[in-house]
């Protein structure tokens, strides 16, 4: 009885409140409009102000995680430093002993006849020996030769052999042994040799790499 009356009591302070200015509204009116002002001014202000602050906080703590990755990892090569400027030194002279395997352009005719002694040497039979087109890379030239050597088994393994020892770089490609009639076999390849290019060639290099680019965009 003491709660229907209570109800009661409650529901009638909503009466009438037309035209009543909110300041002489009854208690129970007063309060659930203060709390529904406030809900409102929460509602407005999140929406209006700190869903945006809660955005740049949500990207500042993941750009804060990106840094202190990139924290670690600076940290990391520091104390490494040494071990890493040792290893660079390594590659260094690594590439130096590389380069001083590949002959210049002006080289390039004694390693060729270089290759056609060491088949000589062997007692070999060149039925062909064609330079071909240089293809040129990035930061060397390439030279395919065709060749075709004639004689017994042993004496071609010591010239393929031969080829693997020569002071500059060449590699023996695309091989076919081929039996003959007299018991000798012949041997097709593409000997590739490599030279380093010249400063001429390097900047024309450069400068079709930088044209190229500059078309694609």
């Amino acid at each position: 009885m003491d709660m229907r009356r209570l109800a009661g009591s409650l529901g009638a302070q909503f009466h009438g409140l037309n035209g009543v200015h909110p300041g002489q509204w009854p208690l129970a009116p007063r309060i659930l409009c203060g709390i529904g002002v406030a809900l409102g001014v929460l509602v407005l202000g999140y929406f209006g102000y700190w869903s945006t602050q809660f955005e740049e906080q949500e990207a500042g703590a993941a750009q804060e995680l990106q840094l202190r990755d990139q924290y670690r990892q600076k940290t990391a090569q520091a104390i490494n430093l040494d071990a890493l400027t040792a290893q660079k030194s390594q590659v260094d002279q690594y590439v130096v002993r590389l380069e001083k395997q590949l002959p210049s352009k002006a080289e390039m005719a004694a390693l060729l006849s270089d290759i056609n002694q060491a088949g000589v040497g062997r007692g070999l039979q060149f039925e062909l020996f064609k330079p071909g087109q240089v293809v040129v890379k990035d930061y060397y030239a390439e030279l395919p030769i065709d060749i075709k050597v004639t004689g017994n088994y042993h004496d071609l393994g010591a010239f393929a052999g031969d080829m693997a020892n020569l002071p500059r770089i060449v590699t023996l490609n695309n091989m076919e042994l081929v039996t003959n009639k007299d018991g000798t076999l012949t041997l097709n390849a593409i000997a590739k040799t490599f030279r380093y290019l010249d400063q001429e060639e390097v900047a024309a290099q450069k400068k079709a790499a930088a044209e190229k680019k500059g078309a694609k965009k």
